[in-house]
């Protein structure tokens, strides 16, 4: 079955990649729509855990998106694409159009007007 994609993520996902050749410029591409449009620090879970998302980072081999957490004192450092984040974070919409990037979510996970969390 194939998924639906969000048109308006299209959009944000042609934004974010134009000009980049490859896999690590495209990462590279939504770190900087990201840290530039998603206001940082916001709770968000793991697991169902709550958790402070400092920011996003870049993974050691530039192929993927990560997230700087806290959680108890603790810093983590998880997949972007495995955290629950709420609908009210602002700049959310560009996390989503990496997860539909990355074929993670389907057009209802997506959709900017649902009002549950978004699950990648």
């Amino acid at each position: 079955m194939t998924r639906r994609r969000d048109p308006k993520l299209e959009k944000l996902i042609e934004e974010a990649t134009v000009d980049a050749y490859g896999r690590a410029e495209q990462v590279t591409g939504f770190y900087t729509v990201i840290e530039d449009h998603v206001e940082f620090p916001f709770i968000a879970k793991i697991v169902g855990k709550p958790v402070e998302v400092l920011r996003v980072d870049i993974d050691k081999d530039g192929e993927d998106l990560v997230a700087v957490c806290r959680r108890r004192g603790k810093s983590y450092r998880v997949q972007l694409l495995e955290l629950e984040i709420p609908k009210d974070v602002p700049g959310r919409e560009w996390i989503s159009a990496y997860c539909q990037f990355n074929g993670r979510c389907s057009r209802s996970q997506t959709d900017l007007r649902v009002g549950v969390l978004l699950r990648c």
